[in-house]
């Protein structure tokens, strides 16, 4: 069983203050009754997150890291699960017991969770649009459920050549492709689109009749006007959303100890909270 003694966790990063993640832990430790849990956020960038991380005492459960801090952190832990080694990038820490840092990333997992909700289970090849850091934890979650190629859509040589490498590290064939034949991408089982806001307005027009799935990563605005004109063919949508909530779970899990997180009481939290006051 959990302890009853107040415990900490907060969501670290720069810029912090639009997160969702305070929203989506507080429900879940209200419905989980841990009352005596509390979760914050703190703008912390690179410099200074030695500092913080040093000074954590044992009433601190986790922590949850977003940008800039998912690979800075490697370096001040004690121990990095497999998944997060395989990205080079770490988004939950949990302190043990005995005082360990352990780390482990969550956006992994949480895709694929994502997409087994939507009921994609394992797809013969798949699409990529962008090739940032999102892109990596992408092609991750594609090792797991794509059989065959992907193809990455990017924009320079440089990203071209970081998507192989990922590819060649993750096990996945990593093909790539213009940014400018974009439009291509659409008519692959499924395609994720990594990038941000306003960058894949210009394909909504070529969405195709009866396309795939498509997993697009942001969550405001939403929907995108790809994502939105996907919705109208009534082909299968999962957004940034459904991504946050399942990683969120997976983080409420390690840090309280309890064996299963409130899915559908975290994402009413979190559509609460982006439909704004009053809604």
């Amino acid at each position: 069983m959990p302890s009853t003694e107040a415990r900490r966790a907060a969501v670290l990063g720069s810029p912090i203050a639009h997160s969702l993640s305070p929203v989506l832990h507080r429900a879940a430790y209200a419905e989980l009754g841990l009352d005596h849990w509390s979760y914050d956020r703190f703008e912390v960038d690179e410099a200074a997150l030695p500092g913080f991380i040093g000074g954590l005492d044992a009433s601190w459960a986790g922590l949850s890291l977003t940008m800039p801090l998912k690979r800075a952190v490697i370096g001040l832990l004690d121990e990095v699960s497999g998944t997060a080694a395989s990205v080079e990038a770490v988004n939950t820490v949990v302190l043990s017991e005995d005082g360990r840092l352990l780390g482990d990333n969550t956006d992994i997992p949480g895709m694929v969770a994502a997409l087994h909700e939507r009921g994609v289970e394992k797809v013969e090849s798949a699409a990529i649009l962008g090739a940032g850091a999102t892109a990596s934890s992408a092609l991750a979650a594609l090792a797991e459920i794509c059989t065959g190629p992907v193809t990455a859509y990017v924009r320079s040589p440089v990203r071209a050549a970081e998507m192989r490498a990922w590819g060649e590290r993750l096990g996945v064939d990593v093909r790539i492709a213009d940014w400018a034949d974009g439009a291509q991408a659409l008519h692959a089982p499924l395609v994720v689109a990594t990038t941000p806001a306003g960058a894949t307005d210009a394909l909504a027009d070529a969405v195709p009749d009866g396309p795939g799935t498509l997993f697009d990563v942001l969550y405001e605005p939403w929907p995108t006007a790809l994502a939105s004109r996907w919705s109208a063919t009534g082909a299968a949508l999962v957004g940034g959303l459904d991504l946050l909530v399942h990683q969120a779970v997976l983080q409420v899990e390690q840090m309280t100890g309890c064996a299963a997180a409130p899915l559908a009481v975290m994402r009413a939290a979190g559509e609460q909270a982006l439909a704004g006051p009053g809604h």
